[in-house]
């Protein structure tokens, strides 16, 4: 199936948009082939002002209606708690949101971006979007994520060589509560190295203790902004360490 059939199929639709490489091809293929459709961005303590921004002026390019959901994960004390599984109730927190929100604007066809190459058997959130009949039309028509960044190159979205961003709750290991102290620091941090330029890193926290992970190549610019990084995220953390297994 391609993706003009699958829309033949499902001309009206509602699509989870979180401004990635791959909701952002599914947005731009779906403005092509339905005829009716409608994004949904869920800002919580999750996400980083800067990808609302993005999905926000990405909606507008495509041409795509965008409605805002603003939601409170940390609400439920089985996201909070952060076990090996959160992902599951956090996708099923947030695909419930959009779900109401879209069948009250009168869509009842929810499709997500997952793609091809991620793997079903290790994402538990994935769980959560089969039990909410959430369809996956870059997964169905078989599209992988390196097929996904060259379509999206020749269609000249600017997304095509975005780096992939999990969201912020991914830096605070399974097990340890998530907060939202933790998140704003986590966010606080991430954003400082992002305007120093560094690209595709992570600020990973445990205990209060920061751990930068970023690729080689990008050692030299650490090194060289040392002290800088070091005063503002010790406005957070109680100690800050680079990972030297990380490589790039």
């Amino acid at each position: 199936m391609t993706l003009q059939e699958f829309f033949t199929q499902y001309p009206k639709v509602a699509i989870a948009f979180s401004g990635g490489v791959d909701s952002t091809y599914l947005l731009y293929a779906a403005k092509q082939y339905a005829q009716d459709v409608k994004a949904y961005y869920v800002k919580s303590e999750f996400q980083p002002q800067f990808e609302l921004d993005e999905a926000v002026q990405l909606a507008k390019e495509l041409g795509v209606n965008m409605k805002l959901l603003k939601l409170q994960a940390l609400s439920d004390s089985r996201v909070a708690e952060n076990p090996l599984d959160c992902c599951y109730y956090c996708k099923n927190v947030i695909f419930n949101a959009i779900k109401d929100a879209a069948k009250s604007d009168g869509y009842t066809v929810l499709l997500d971006g997952t793609n091809a190459s991620d793997d079903a058997s290790d994402r538990p959130g994935m769980r959560a979007l089969a039990e909410l009949s959430v369809l996956s039309p870059l997964r169905i028509c078989g599209l992988t994520k390196a097929e996904i960044r060259r379509l999206s190159k020749e269609a000249g979205l600017s997304t095509w060589d975005k780096p992939a961003y999990a969201c912020l709750a991914t830096r605070i290991p399974a097990g340890e509560r998530i907060t939202k102290e933790k998140l704003v620091a986590t966010e606080a941090a991430e954003g400082y190295l992002f305007s120093l330029g560094f690209t595709d890193f992570r600020v990973r926290s445990c205990d209060g203790h920061a751990r930068i992970q970023l690729p080689e190549a990008q050692w030299e610019l650490l090194f060289k902004h040392r002290k800088e990084i070091l005063a503002k995220l010790k406005e957070y953390y109680k100690t800050v360490s680079l990972d030297l297994e990380v490589r790039g």
